[in-house]
């Protein structure tokens, strides 16, 4: 028998088909994740001061907005490090580390875009009901049950993804420690991880779609109903921003997922999008057309003037 050393590290070897590259996405990848912090600072921020958006459906925006904080900073910083020429490497528990909040909040992504679908449904066609339905209790179960439910799901792929012996290689032909480039490297039989890993990820994710598509659909039954245009306008553009998150979630995945031999490139350029892209939309797509928030952002900015002229 052979001997053979455990692995400590790993060598991330970065995004494919880009060498030569590193000065350029670091600063387009830079600007994105700047933005993406501000925006959903700002938008947190707007929520938590203005007692106007003290309501079930600023409650879950202010929870994606969480999410998009925590999300983009999983893979941004140590890809940002290794860009601007620092080392490649990442210890065995940082990976293990990185890889858990992936899917941790990957899965809460898509549950949290299924409950707040659920929200606009109750809104839509039970408005007279609305904050008797979704009182205070209701959504704090539904929020801690996003993050639950995403963190069960991350247990359980971790789990069988790292309890394989790694004795081998340490070079990850990736830009982050994700499954489909971990699980090559294991000295062991990945069957398991491989055949629980595709189906746990796709199943949860055609669920929490076809939930969206029943709410929405149902949604789109009652606006039909409304007789005058004004009202169905209303009602339209209380769903508008949430459905434009959606596409920009799931839009991409649903691509690459058509795509008979997608490239690794592509697979990277999909992933990058609903790391970076994604989380720095988001506020952008619910604060342009909500004249809630654009008032409570004014009146934050007010404050923070007159602060500082007072001293």
């Amino acid at each position: 028998m052979r001997n053979h050393t455990m692995v400590t590290e790993f060598i991330l070897l970065g995004i494919p088909e880009t060498e030569g590259l590193e000065i350029v996405l670091f600063l387009l990848f830079l600007s994105l994740y700047s933005c993406t912090l501000l925006g959903n600072v700002l938008i947190l921020t707007a929520i938590i001061s203005s007692s106007q958006l003290h309501t079930p459906m600023y409650f879950f925006l202010g929870n994606l907005s969480m999410f998009d904080l925590t999300f983009s900073s999983t893979t941004a910083p140590k890809m940002l490090l290794y860009l601007s020429g620092q080392s490649r490497s990442i210890s065995f528990q940082g990976c293990v580390s990185q890889l858990f909040f992936y899917h941790f909040l990957g899965c809460t992504e898509g549950f949290l875009y299924t409950v707040m679908a659920y929200d606009r449904f109750v809104a839509i066609c039970y408005p007279l009901r609305y904050m008797v339905i979704m009182n205070h209790k209701v959504c704090s179960i539904l929020a801690t049950g996003t993050w639950l439910g995403g963190s069960v799901h991350a247990i359980i792929l971790t789990f069988l993804t790292f309890q394989l012996s790694y004795c081998g290689s340490n070079e990850v032909g990736y830009y982050f420690c994700d499954i489909p480039a971990i699980l090559p490297l294991a000295c062991g039989d990945t069957s398991l991880a491989q055949r629980v890993g595709f189906t746990n990820v796709g199943l949860l994710s055609l669920i929490c779609l076809f939930l969206i598509l029943v709410s929405y659909t149902c949604i789109g039954i009652s606006i039909s109903k409304i007789r005058s245009a004004e009202g169905r306008q209303r009602a339209f553009s209380t769903c508008s921003a949430h459905i434009t998150a959606i596409l920009c979630a799931y839009g991409p995945v649903i691509i690459i997922y058509l795509q008979p031999n997608p490239s690794a490139l592509l697979g990277a350029i999909i992933q990058m999008l609903n790391n970076l892209v994604t989380p720095m939309l988001n506020p952008l797509i619910y604060s342009l057309r909500n004249k809630d928030v654009k008032s409570a952002l004014r009146n934050v900015f007010a404050k923070r003037g007159l602060a500082l002229e007072n001293k």
